[in-house]
């Protein structure tokens, strides 16, 4: 691989999860070509000892206490290395299976695709990972998607692959529930080669999902994603 892949591992209060999923990860890296990747796991505001096992495990630790998804992956891009050339966002918990990486990473590092996209839907229901409303929200978010914009997605799954370039250009702003779709939206807005693979969807690891794991976060989340659909449905901005 003539340049760096780079990691980007949102992570908040996963201590438990944290070791086995980079252990997972590493092991994955020679078979996908990139054994000298960055590794960097933004710690979202744990007290729980997320960032020293996470140092541990050999990742690089990036502290931002401003709670939020989104908020976390900005900070990540923010302190990427310079030669860092394709960045992988893929979620702290575990879920992401980490021997998918080589499927996703192809179609970026053969210049056939600018973004790749991990689908979890179907692996999510035979696999009893997805939780009805995780399941709902997808269904509602990219019918929406596809009715407002013509974008054709069946997920708003974190295991993603982007040119460092292609993700330079979206701009991305959202700091928590709807970063995943903003992404989305303004790819197919700006008219990225966008590939979605089929995945791999497990059970956290441990502990409990801040978003389909309670009702608040649920709701949050859902309203997020919704209030973002109607925001760029509403504007002609990327």
């Amino acid at each position: 691989m003539p340049t760096r892949v780079a990691f980007i591992i949102p992570a908040r209060n996963e201590k438990q999860a944290i070791g086995p999923m980079l252990d997972g990860l590493r092991a994955a890296l020679p078979v996908a070509g990139c054994e000298d990747a960055e590794i960097i796991v933004v710690d979202n505001g744990s007290n729980d000892g997320t960032a020293q096992v996470a140092t541990e495990h050999g990742a690089r630790v990036v502290r931002e206490d401003r709670r939020g998804y989104g908020q976390a992956c900005l900070a990540g891009i923010a302190a990427l290395s310079p030669d860092a050339w394709i960045v992988v966002f893929v979620d702290g918990d575990g879920s992401d299976d980490p021997a998918d990486l080589p499927r996703l990473l192809e179609p970026v590092v053969s210049g056939d695709a600018d973004l790749a996209l991990g689908s979890r839907t179907e692996a999510g229901w035979k696999g009893g990972a997805f939780t009805p409303q995780q399941a709902f929200g997808n269904r509602l978010a990219t019918s929406l998607m596809k009715l407002l914009f013509g974008a054709q997605y069946t997920d708003l799954g974190p295991f993603r692959v982007i040119l460092r370039e292609k993700l330079r250009s979206l701009g991305m702003q959202d700091t928590n529930y709807g970063w995943t779709i903003e992404m989305q939206i303004k790819a197919h807005r700006q008219g990225l080669r966008v590939r979605e693979i089929p995945v791999n969807y497990r059970r956290r690891i441990a502990g409990q999902s801040k978003i389909s794991g309670n009702l608040v976060g649920t709701i949050r989340a859902g309203h997020k994603i919704l209030w973002t659909i109607a925001k760029y449905g509403l504007s002609e901005k990327a």
